[in-house]
């Protein structure tokens, strides 16, 4: 299963899910500030040389042209030099207030740049501009959010580049819940200082993340439900070994008299909706699966554990957890069920609580899982990527390693062990154990040569090393074993880019990925990542709309709503100021 290349999808889903973001900042060199909004993808290599992150809250001396003239410390300047009596007096007015402003008496500072600013000639607009800027930083600290926003807007209006102005601005709005507004100025201010300040990145993140939940919050409750692609369902129930109701239909699931006579075991699935649900799922007919399930349950049926976790299963993989939760609740807690069904109930809710951020519940549900039956590999398999996203590595091997020793075949735990242990080294920085970790990924693909998320999970490591051929490579042979899984193409797609900075091969081998599934969510978000680098800001949105109705859980609508706002404000920004950033 190649379901590693995707953040976390579907609860209990295969791979190393949740990873991809942290590959995709890698690969694009985004700025490295983990979060939704944090794909400021204009920013790029500019923004990990970060700097400049310390707090402006002093008011400034002379103006001059271009970014606002703020002295790197933002301490008050000297005097202006005079241009007549008027300016002469503004200035002296303004320096008084500077004064103040550092003994912080703010009223009186207000009194002095108001003066400043009603002595000043009209025509001097950067003296004009700094006059209103600086009475906003005392307003700032008296918390008249209103007033400090007014004052910022007069400034900009004079000096429509002035960072210090637009960045006091953003924090005004973020005061007064202004998020979109807030969104604009600091975009801004994050291109118009080549992302290199940490503080303004930060805050565009946090407003970014703001806007992502309202609107997801919103969405995703009124969202039609949406089955996944078959290729992706597969996928999914393959992270699974033991695990009753993704195998085919079992001799034990006929009654013992109905085992050799074929016509009475076809009548029993007449009667039972769960093993019609079964049927379904064999022949792909996924859409039936709930309604199937459903009666099973309503008529208490001989397989009703079955039927509540194979409809929960399915509720989870339309991206219904509020559904699935009571299903799995009520086959938890039935004591007389087989183990087997309650341990695999657990990893799906204990995945759930993990997509939506409730960590320790999630936690629970694992250690119960493995009380319940220690012996069942899906446990520690499962328990493993929840450690990953944790950070947990250590813990995570461990669970890795006890995966293994209770099924020694499972190229998946392998190459997953694998990749957490590069993944510790990596960010480290251990050139040692990075070494070990790619030795280790050799001897996966050679004793596992039919693991596609082997190839995977090495072609990523090889891209974070730089050996962009090799990683080419493994891709190729994911396709070979898995033509029709989608994210390989993408992952191959965002390779070219680096590589070869080849867009056409890139943006073709993306599009190949949606051709093959039209439901791969990653796939419109890399291509409107993409789009955003290339300055195609429209295309971009309209790609991560897409991606937006595609979303499989509102944690990954509120992420791609994100990214499709930092868009939105970067055309905003364009329209308002003519700033554009970098493009590939």
């Amino acid at each position: 299963v190649m379901a590693a290349s995707k953040p976390v999808e579907v609860p209990g889903g295969g791979g190393t899910a949740g990873l991809s973001r942290w590959q995709l900042a890698l690969v694009l060199g985004t700025p490295i500030i983990l979060g939704a909004g944090a794909i400021y993808l204009w920013g790029r290599r500019a923004a990990r040389r970060g700097k400049g992150a310390s707090e402006r809250k002093t008011p400034e001396g002379r103006a001059s042209p271009g970014l606002g003239g703020e002295s790197s410390s933002g301490q008050p300047d000297g005097p202006g030099g005079p241009c007549g009596t008027s300016v002469h007096q503004a200035q002296a007015a303004k320096n008084k207030g500077n004064k103040y402003f550092k003994a912080g008496k703010y009223e009186l500072a207000i009194q002095c740049y108001t003066e400043a600013i009603s002595l000043c000639p009209p025509e001097k607009n950067l003296d004009l501009s700094t006059f209103y800027q600086n009475r906003a930083a005392a307003y700032e600290q008296l918390q008249k959010w209103t007033e400090v926003a007014q004052d910022c807007t007069k400034a900009v209006e004079l000096n429509p580049k002035y960072v210090k102005a637009l960045f006091r601005r953003a924090k005004a709005h973020e005061k007064l819940d202004n998020k979109k507004e807030c969104l604009e100025d600091v975009t801004a201010v994050c291109i118009l200082e080549a992302f290199q300040n940490q503080q303004s990145m930060l805050l565009a993140d946090k407003v970014l993340k703001l806007l992502g939940k309202e609107k997801a919050k919103e969405k995703y409750k009124n969202r039609e439900p949406l089955m996944p692609s078959p290729q992706f369902i597969k996928s999914y129930f393959s992270s699974f070994t033991d695990d009753i109701i993704s195998q085919p239909l079992l001799k034990g699931e006929k009654s013992d008299e109905d085992k050799d006579k074929e016509g009475e075991a076809s009548e029993v699935k007449e009667n039972s909706g769960y093993l019609k649900a079964k049927q379904y799922m064999e022949e792909e007919n996924y859409d039936k699966i709930i309604s199937e399930s459903t009666k099973e349950i309503e008529a208490k049926g001989r397989y009703m554990a079955e039927a509540l976790l194979l409809r929960a299963t399915f509720y989870l993989l339309i991206g219904n957890a509020s559904a699935a939760k009571p299903d799995l609740d009520q086959v938890i807690s039935m004591e007389d069920a087989n183990v087997k069904l309650r341990a695999n109930a657990l990893i799906k809710r204990g995945s759930m609580y993990m997509q939506q951020q409730q960590p320790v519940l999630s936690t629970q549900d694992f250690n119960m899982a493995a009380d319940i039956d220690p012996q069942n590999a899906d446990v520690y398999h499962h328990r493993g990527q929840l450690k990953i996203l944790l950070d947990q590595i250590e813990e995570a091997v461990e669970d890795f390693d006890e995966c293994i020793r209770l099924r020694p075949n499972s190229a998946l735990a392998q190459a997953q062990k694998c990749f957490a242990l590069y993944r510790q080294a990596y960010t480290g920085s251990n050139a040692l154990t990075v070494q070990a970790a790619m030795k280790g990924f050799e001897d996966v693909i050679k004793n596992f040569p039919r693991c596609a998320e082997g190839y995977a999970l090495y072609a990523q490591a090889l891209t974070d090393q730089q050996q962009f051929g090799k990683a080419d490579e493994m891709y190729d042979k994911c396709i070979d074993l898995e033509p029709d899984n989608a994210t390989t193409y993408v992952h191959k797609g965002l390779l070219q880019l680096q590589w070869k900075q080849d867009l056409d091969k890139g943006l073709e081998l993306i599009s190949k990925a949606i051709e093959i599934d039209n439901k791969c969510d990653f796939a419109y978000e890399t291509m409107g990542t993409i789009e955003v680098q290339r300055g195609n800001l429209d295309k971009a949105i309209e790609m991560f709309n897409k991606a937006i109705n595609l979303a499989k859980s509102e944690m990954e609508m509120a992420h791609l709503y994100s990214l499709c706002d930092a868009a939105y404000a970067q055309t905003e920004v364009a329209k308002k100021y003519g700033l554009k950033p970098p493009t590939l």
